[in-house]
């Protein structure tokens, strides 16, 4: 603009010189008047030639500034007045498979870290560890972090899809820094572990923890097959083919530690130690099979002897509820108020001294803080349901048939729930035993069988195992044991649509396939691949492909 400005200025030079005087006659006549005619022509036009060179060089300039103008804001990466492209962003979908991916990937290190930290410990003791538990529990801290957000996320918080596709971010970053903290210990927990080195002690552990799970195996197949006589099948349904998995992956184990020793022999450290990790993986699900019979033996004695005491408390719940509510109207006095004897000895007209008795508390169970408010219509159609439920439940008792003594605790507390107060008696604990045994069922089956559950399990299974320790009702104890069974029930569906790993009768001799299933292999080669190993993504499978 000041460049044109100027040229315009120049343009107008020329015509503002001219002058309207008369002209002067000159002094001398001839030749010198005759030759001042032509300086004034030249004069003239060296005047116009000068203000179009400064328009040309000005245009020139401002094309220049222009074009370089509008590559700057082509490119720009900062905020500006220019136009920017709009960055394209991944579908919703993308951002949502990405984080389940990570989230099972993170879940699958952290119990693979957690298992071979035992071996870790077992050989050198807590103290040599501590820091290789210190970055567990950072990367646990971040995964259940991410569990709890992404159940949040599936529960419909927050709604906008802008807020919605943050939380997925969150949850991916908090995925990758798990991983990165696990990662981050890998090559010093080799370096404690020295199995490349030194292989020899870790072989006499693996070696000792596979002859005492040989001899469980045996002792557990009685108490089973008693357990399936003496209640329904479902019953036992939670750990229906674990002492067979607990056998394939000793057939594993052994297969493996036969071919640590022998590379040992040949000094061949690094196939060694591959194999050695292989086995350990086994032995700890082995342990974690047969961990889960016995846990189940027990929480069955346990129900059966708590069966006809929950009944009891179950009754008296009810009864105590149905004498404090009202006829008409809803249930709005706090705990404490006039009992009904109170207020007919005072409607009557009785003596003081007897009024006085009757305003004394009753006692009788109070009403829940939930159940204030609620149509005494409502209050007592549970109260019935609850009945026909107790019904039911002692009918079976004494139909003399084979029952499930979990099954019917949980039917008891999950009928009581929404009319009891649920914080003493024996129903807390009740609804706390039901609901310990389905999250360690699940735990368990997630844990032998990761290679083949996917996310949704996994979540439901975090929501269950956080929430227990918050848990504090019959409500809450109920919720979290139907999420712990949803997780165990997804987690089924998940390997029965995986199906079997590696094709083959061979693979199914040498265990490889379930040790592929439960994630002892990482899979991708024909003998199932490199074995597991502490770390994150980036160094799990940094012993490679042990050969066979």
């Amino acid at each position: 603009m000041v460049g044109g400005v100027v040229g315009a200025v120049w343009l107008v030079l020329p015509c503002r010189t001219i002058t309207n005087d008369a002209p002067v006659a000159g002094t001398h006549a001839g030749p010198v008047a005759s030759a001042a005619a032509p300086e004034e022509e030249g004069t003239s036009a060296a005047d116009l030639v000068l203000p179009l060179v400064a328009v040309g060089a000005v245009g020139a300039l401002a094309g220049y500034g222009y074009v370089r103008r509008t590559r700057r804001a082509r490119t720009r990466t900062t905020p500006g007045v220019g136009p920017v492209a709009p960055a394209t962003a991944a579908p919703p979908a993308e951002h949502d498979d990405l984080a389940r991916a990570l989230l099972v990937e993170a879940d699958d290190c952290v119990r693979t870290s957690r298992e071979e930290l035992g071996f870790a410990e077992a050989r050198f003791g807590a103290a040599a560890v501590e820091t290789f538990v210190r970055a567990l529990r950072d990367a646990e801290g971040e995964l259940s972090a991410a569990f709890r957000i992404r159940k949040q996320y599936d529960d419909g918080v927050p709604e906008d899809e802008a807020s919605r596709r943050h939380v997925l971010a969150g949850i991916v970053g908090r995925c990758e820094e798990a991983g990165r903290r696990l990662d981050a210990e890998a090559a010093a927990f080799d370096q404690l572990r020295a199995l490349e080195r030194a292989i020899g002690e870790a072989l006499t552990v693996a070696e000792t923890r596979f002859r005492e799970l040989a001899g469980r195996t045996a002792a557990v197949e009685a108490p089973l097959a008693d357990l399936g006589r003496r209640y329904a099948p479902s019953a036992t349904a939670p750990v229906t083919g674990y002492v067979e998995q607990a056998k394939d992956r000793l057939v594993f184990t052994t297969l493996r530690l036969n071919q640590a020793r022998q590379a040992t022999d040949l000094g061949d450290h690094e196939r060694a130690a591959r194999h050695l990790r292989a086995a350990e993986g086994a032995v700890d699900q082995a342990a974690i099979l047969l961990t889960a019979v016995d846990r189940l033996t027990g929480e069955l004695a346990t129900a059966a002897s708590l069966v006809p005491a929950a009944l009891t408390g179950a009754e008296a719940e009810l009864a105590g509820v149905r004498g404090v509510l009202p006829d008409i109207g809803e249930w709005e006095q706090p705990a404490g108020a006039v009992p009904e004897a109170g207020a007919d000895a005072i409607a009557s007209g009785s003596r003081a001294a007897d009024a006085a008795e009757a305003l004394e508390p009753a006692p009788r169970p109070e009403l829940p803080d939930a159940l204030l408010g609620i149509p005494v219509g409502e209050l007592r159609s549970r109260c019935l349901h609850a009945d026909a439920v107790l019904a039911v439940v002692r009918q079976e008792l004494t139909g003399g048939q084979p029952y499930d003594p979990l099954d019917v605790l949980r039917r008891i507390v999950g009928a009581l729930a929404p009319v009891a107060t649920g914080r003493a008696g024996v129903l807390p604990a009740v609804a706390r035993l039901t609901a310990r045994s389905a999250t360690a069922a699940a735990d368990g089956f997630v844990a032998t069988h990761r290679g083949g559950v996917g996310a949704e399990a996994r979540i439901q299974l975090a929501a269950a195992a956080q929430e227990r320790t918050e848990a504090a009702t019959l409500t809450q104890l109920v919720h979290i044991d139907a999420l712990a069974r949803q997780a165990h029930e997804l987690a089924e569906q998940d390997v029965r649509v995986h199906g079997n790993p590696l094709a083959g009768a061979a693979e199914h001799e040498s265990g490889a396939a379930g040790a592929v299933l439960g994630g002892v292999l990482l899979g991708g080669e024909p003998d199932g691949g490199a074995p597991a190993s502490f770390g994150g993504p980036g160094t799990r499978a940094r012993r490679g492909a042990p050969p066979v």
